[in-house]
């Protein structure tokens, strides 16, 4: 399945340009031209990322993703900007952002970054302990589960597969997505591997948490 993009990028021309060379390199992706309506759909739709520019119509890209960040969405974000002073680059950073560009730029060059943050099964979390139940944390940085402060380790896999669970909460996630994310274009995905990694986890956090949705996928349920 296709990584889900959404463009907040108020020149038609240049929302245009990334739209189209974004969506010849396997993206989709959804443009809109203000803050609200990015707040919107950011509130109707998950997405795998968000591409945000700062000087645009009715709420700036700084203020959005801090008001995101503030409702917990944890999607990752790239600022795109003219701005180009320290002061800019930290209110950036301090609105929650996890890389930014600076206009104009190599379209090859925001395709590295979107695909780089996307690769590290990366999701925005100011601390790497993300809190999956009363009594249940993951550590994003050492893919160590800890129940009732017990250590739990998991594999690289079980790690990757978590991590999509963790940011398409409620969602049902289908087969093929899990092995595009689980799997490296010279490895054989596994439906007895994923069955097994499923267990695995379900073991310690709990088999209520992961659903199976017959003949599609499974549904991270928090």
């Amino acid at each position: 399945m296709k990584a889900k993009i959404l463009l907040l990028e108020d020149d038609l021309t240049l929302s245009e340009t990334v739209v189209e060379y974004l969506e010849e390199n396997g993206f989709n992706v959804d443009a809109v031209y203000d803050g609200e309506k990015a707040s919107d759909i950011m509130y109707e739709q998950n997405f795998d990322i968000f591409l945000l520019d700062v000087n645009v119509p009715f709420i700036n890209g700084f203020d959005l993703l801090k008001q995101k960040r503030e409702q917990g969405v944890k999607t990752p974000a790239i600022f795109i900007t003219s701005l180009n002073s320290m002061n800019s680059l930290e209110c950036g950073y301090e609105s929650g952002c996890d890389d930014y560009i600076r206009k104009p730029f190599a379209l090859k060059e925001l395709l590295f970054r979107i695909e780089n943050i996307l690769k590290r099964g990366y999701f925005h979390e100011t601390n790497s302990r993300v809190k999956i139940d009363e009594n249940i944390e993951y550590d994003t940085n050492t893919s160590q589960l800890f129940v009732d402060n017990k250590e739990f380790s998991i594999n690289n896999k079980e790690s990757l597969l978590l991590k999509l669970f963790l940011q398409n909460k409620n969602e049902t996630i289908i087969h093929e997505r899990i092995y595009e994310t689980l799997w490296q274009y010279e490895e054989t995905p596994s439906e007895s591997a994923l069955r097994t990694y499923i267990k695995n986890l379900r073991k310690i956090i709990g088999k209520e948490k992961i659903v199976s949705i017959k003949k599609l996928g499974y549904r991270f349920t928090s």
